[in-house]
């Protein structure tokens, strides 16, 4: 028999909609914080979320709440699905005790230090880092809401924090898997959206399927080179968090950043793109902070500066292009 767990989820986005209602579905007391005033109110009437989740029932059992210290409080796990940006702001507003173990579902790096979201939740709420995990994978939020089968990857560098979430999460459509490669984890699911962004360009540019599947492998090394630099674990990078996530978001028709850069390669403005867009595509910030990092840490990451150049210096997709390819020649895996 499954043991029923008291769960916070933070944030009310596609994937904190979808997992606050899987979890409840798995028969566990669940409250989601829901921020907007008018979201709130049509979610509780209607058990819809309208705005990122339009057309999917939720669970009866499922609760609301506008109180960030009500959700947190008294509960054995948090979900925490804030964007990166609006993250560490956030996890401030909470005054309570955490008491239970805290879930990322963030995907990103901070601007400004850098940080992983696993980093961020333990130095703002002032907890061990071996309370929190990390939960990434190929996973579309409405896909797995229609109960589509689907697997991910826990990943905590406690064993017992990994196996409670993956027991807590998994069920007959959504399975989970566990390691204990949390910063792996959550650099390729922060890199990996930097990468759909450009396979959208590409795709947008009509560059084929070569110049597509170049791109996801050469944007593999990229985040790999990264990742090993900062300790991730090789392995991770051929797991669900690593290609699993990245064939998914550089080549999937729900992918948020893969939409940004076929939007790009139109010839239109990144402003004029994100102001138009309801759920935050995590890859523009985290293409800057991985960008100022890459060149902190003195890594190779080509794609990367390019994307970089076209998001935050207007340089046009076919110049960047050409720039990629007519850089110098060099062996494959030349610094892995």
């Amino acid at each position: 028999m499954r043991k029923i767990y008291n769960i916070g989820v933070l944030g009310a986005g596609s994937w904190g909609t979808t997992i606050a209602n899987l979890l409840s579905i798995n028969g566990h007391n669940v409250v989601l914080y829901v921020r907007e005033d008018e979201l709130f109110k049509e979610i509780k009437k209607t058990r819809i979320n309208n705005i990122y989740l339009n057309g999917i029932k939720l669970s009866e059992r499922l609760k609301f709440s506008q109180d960030v210290n009500e959700t947190a409080n008294k509960k054995d796990i948090i979900v925490s699905a804030i964007p990166v940006k609006f993250l560490r702001d956030t996890l401030k507003k909470i005054s309570c005790n955490i008491e239970g173990v805290v879930i990322s579902l963030s995907k990103g790096i901070e601007n400004e230090t850098f940080c992983r979201p696993s980093q961020i939740i333990g130095k703002t709420l002032g907890i061990e880092i071996d309370r929190v995990a990390a939960l990434s994978g190929p996973n579309f939020a409405k896909e797995v809401a229609l109960k589509l089968p689907t697997a991910t990857v826990i990943a905590s560098t406690n064993k017992e924090t990994a196996i409670l979430t993956q027991n807590a999460f998994s069920n007959s459509y959504f399975r989970v898997y566990t390691s204990n490669d949390i910063a792996g984890v959550e650099i390729c699911g922060a890199l990996k959206n930097i990468m759909a962004i450009a396979s959208g360009v590409s795709d947008g540019l009509n560059l084929g399927d070569n110049a597509r599947a170049s791109l996801i492998t050469r944007g593999l090394s990229e985040i790999s080179r990264l990742g090993l630099k900062l300790g991730a674990k090789q392995e991770t990078f051929m797991g669900l968090a690593g290609i699993g996530d990245l064939m998914l978001t550089a080549t999937g028709s729900l992918s948020r950043n893969r939409t940004v850069g076929l939007r790009i390669a139109k010839g239109e403005k990144i402003k004029v793109i994100l102001e138009s867009m309801k759920m935050v595509p995590e890859g523009v910030n985290t293409t800057k902070s991985v960008y100022n990092l890459s060149k902190e840490k003195n890594i190779d990451m080509p794609i990367t500066n390019e994307i970089y150049k076209i998001l935050y210096e207007g340089k046009k997709p076919f110049d960047a292009l050409k720039d990629l390819m007519n850089r110098p020649l060099k062996a494959e895996n030349y610094l892995l």
